[in-house]
């Protein structure tokens, strides 16, 4: 398996992460038997982290599928290189890095850490569109 693709499922796990952080905080602001509910009446107010841990988690499914995509098609097509595999490193470490910089609310440098992750990503379309 080539280190794309290596790094392809370390982005899968990343989005598991995301979704049992959000799980576990959800469950300790409304409790179970909310969580276990049909959730026809709104539970307990979302909390700021957790809101915002949402928000992070609804951004990374934006780009998730364009990121699986290219990847599969860059392994494909055979046009893996050193171009897709630092776009995939960049995409996968921006995204790590995006989650906690998030949950603390710092602006600025959340903007930059994402466009880190769409440099990555656009290299890997490079790299198939060559």
């Amino acid at each position: 398996m080539t280190m794309e693709l290596t790094l392809l499922g370390w982005t899968l796990v990343l989005a598991l992460a995301q979704i049992l952080l959000v799980t576990l905080l959800r469950l300790k602001e409304a409790g179970l038997a909310y969580n276990m509910s049909p959730r026809d009446v709104p539970g307990a107010p979302t909390g700021k982290i957790t809101a915002r841990l949402i928000r992070a988690q609804a951004n990374l499914f934006e780009t998730l599928p364009l990121f699986a995509a290219a990847v599969l098609i860059a392994h494909a097509m055979g046009r893996e290189s050193n171009i897709t595999l630092l776009g995939t490193q960049l995409y996968l470490g921006a995204r790590i890095v995006y989650v906690p910089i998030y949950a603390a609310g710092i602006c600025v440098v959340r903007t930059l850490t994402w466009t880190v992750s769409i440099v990555g990503l656009v290299m890997i379309f490079s790299a198939i569109l060559r």
